[in-house]
């Protein structure tokens, strides 16, 4: 028989799919040999993440993206284009994990190859499209991938459902707890 641990009275769970708005504190581009797949870059959460009356991911928490496919811009127009994912973002010294990804592409110069076909033969080789860009301080949204069970301070003294939601901070801060681990429990052997 299995006996699922009791909950604390001051626990709760930020549920799944949990939205938490971040922004780029670098800009990122495919033009250059600095950015590969693979690649990592860093955002920060916009506005506190909220359950109920408590902060469980702070504004200005530091999240991290990665880089999962990119193209640099080429000739006859080939504009370059990136996919990236954001990863995780970091609460009390612990990774929660985000899903999000992204595509982006810089603007095609089709017109202009066409045009340089015509007047110029061989040479519109050479007229390329633009880079694909990823300013700092672009704004993206990111869901928590799990539910995270949290800490909160204090008993709680009603069993009233919480709500994640991103709004005005309060000056309280929950403790972010990793998942409880469960083991089954063993049998008595019998004679």
């Amino acid at each position: 028989m299995v006996i699922a641990p009791r909950a604390a009275a001051n626990t709760a769970v930020l549920p799944a799919n949990t939205e938490v708005l971040l922004a780029m504190n670098e800009t990122i581009t495919t033009k250059g040999d600095q950015l590969k797949e693979g690649s990592t870059f860093s955002l920060s959460v916009v506005h506190d993440v909220m359950l109920g009356d408590y902060v469980i991911i702070p504004a200005g928490a530091r999240a991290s993206g990665e880089v999962t496919w990119l193209t640099s811009k080429g000739a006859f127009g080939k504009s370059g284009k990136m996919d990236i994912a954001l990863r995780y973002v970091e609460v009390n010294n612990r990774r929660v994990p985000l899903t999000g990804t992204y595509r982006q592409e810089g603007e095609g110069n089709t017109v202009a190859t066409v045009g340089g076909v015509i007047a110029a033969g061989v040479f519109a080789a050479f007229i390329t499209g633009k880079s694909g860009v990823i300013p700092q301080g672009r704004e993206l949204m990111a869901r928590t991938k799990s539910d995270l069970p949290v800490q909160l301070p204090g008993p709680m003294t009603a069993p009233a459902p919480l709500t994640a939601t991103v709004k005005a901070p309060m000056a309280v801060s929950a403790t972010v707890e990793p998942p409880a681990e469960t083991t089954p429990a063993k049998e008595p052997k019998q004679p």
